[in-house]
């Protein structure tokens, strides 16, 4: 249940667990996030159940969860706010989500307990307040989900990429900054081929996110991308992808013949595009 300091000075600090749910080959490993200024806390892809218990007693050593002002979600999956209707319980805090899921994360709670309690961010995006500064909440739609944000940090100047620069890795391992992208990739094309919907729209992200002074890119699986030649190499790199639907043709859509294995099967065909 260890916190990774990514940034942290008088007023402002941005943490990372990595290891709240351990290395079961049964469950994807996930990161989850707090970012505090001055007194003001809000958490980034908070998770899902399995993690909701070991987050909130690791969280109150940093930070007191009741505090919480945000829960704020990349996207809507089961990974990133499964555990909804718990922190709902447990805090007043808010979620950010984009309009396209807002009338969805109702599902993940009780009946009426997301009334007032859901800002709906425009497609556009924009710029959240959080103590004396704010997150930028940048457009990532189809990288994977429909309505999807990242969220850049002007202050630590890191860039949390929810499921874009994923890697494949145990909790543990996750901890270590990424600063070769060569030898990372392997771990990151499988995922990336499948998960993303196609190079035009990982360029379109790259134009934009080339703009921005990144010191980290930080996705929610995986390790975190640091110093400026790695990070340029990641956009090279996705500049360059081909996945989701590029990959795809007439191939893909065939009647099945093959039976359903009902068995236990660890591998994750997912990943796989053909």
């Amino acid at each position: 249940m260890s916190a990774i300091e990514l940034f942290r000075n008088e007023h402002h600090a941005c943490l990372m667990f990595t290891d709240l749910v351990g290395d079961d080959h049964d469950v994807v490993q996930a990161n989850q996030f707090l970012v505090v200024d001055h007194g003001v806390g809000a958490i980034i892809d908070p998770g899902g159940n399995l993690a909701f218990n070991e987050l909130y007693i690791a969280l109150s050593r940093w930070f007191p969860p009741r505090q919480l002002t945000y829960l704020i979600a990349s996207h809507a999956d089961p990974d990133i706010i499964a555990s909804l209707d718990r922190w709902l319980t447990s805090t007043q805090a808010k979620l950010v989500i984009s309009r396209i899921w807002e009338r969805f994360a109702p599902h993940f709670t009780k009946a009426g307990k997301t009334e007032d309690r859901v800002i709906g961010v425009p497609d556009a995006g924009g710029r959240l307040p959080l103590g004396l500064g704010e997150l930028w909440l940048l457009p990532a739609h189809f990288l994977h989900a429909e309505g999807n944000f990242h969220f850049y940090d002007p202050i630590s100047k890191i860039l949390f990429t929810g499921d874009l620069g994923v890697s494949l890795m145990g909790g543990q391992q996750a901890q270590t900054p990424v600063k070769d992208l060569g030898p990372h990739i392997a771990k990151m094309e499988p995922f990336h081929r499948r998960y993303m919907v196609s190079n035009k729209i990982l360029r379109l992200w790259a134009s934009m996110a080339r703009q921005l002074e990144v010191r980290m890119i930080v996705p929610q699986h995986g390790a975190p991308i640091a110093g400026r030649q790695a990070i340029e190499d990641f956009y090279d790199w996705v500049e360059s992808l081909h996945c989701g639907i590029d990959l795809f043709d007439d191939r893909n859509y065939q009647l099945p013949a093959g039976r359903i294995e009902t068995g236990s099967n660890r591998s994750n065909p997912l990943l796989r595009v053909a």
